[in-house]
């Protein structure tokens, strides 16, 4: 038997808050145990999907973090943070020519120009 018990465990605002405080610790891998099951149980729930991406790209699993940013986008696609983000992911994957329109567009929805 694993110890996934204790990711399990408590109402999902409990998981949450335990989510987030194990990100805030950048304990990346154990917040995304937690979070990949409350984005399991609410899929439509932009905010968990969000820290759940970011968790990933601290943890350098960047697949997986690109994953969650095109779920959140295939929603919402003028989610600015998540633009921005996938623009990051994909440049930290070698993928600049890629991540250019990301990041152009999350910059002209924030008003920043690119520099």
């Amino acid at each position: 038997m694993s110890d996934d018990t204790y990711y399990e465990f408590g109402t999902a605002a409990e998981r949450w808050d335990r989510a987030q405080l194990f990100f805030d610790a950048k304990e990346y891998r154990t917040a995304v145990r937690i979070l990949r099951g409350l984005v399991a149980e609410h899929p439509g729930q932009t905010a968990q999907r969000l820290l759940l991406a970011r968790a990933y790209y601290h943890s350098a699993q960047l697949s997986r973090a690109e994953e969650e940013l095109r779920a959140v986008l295939e929603r919402d696609p003028v989610e600015h943070y998540a633009r921005l983000m996938l623009g990051r992911t994909l440049e930290r994957q070698g993928r600049a020519e890629e991540a250019a329109p990301h990041l152009r567009l999350a910059a002209a929805m924030s008003g920043d120009t690119l520099a």
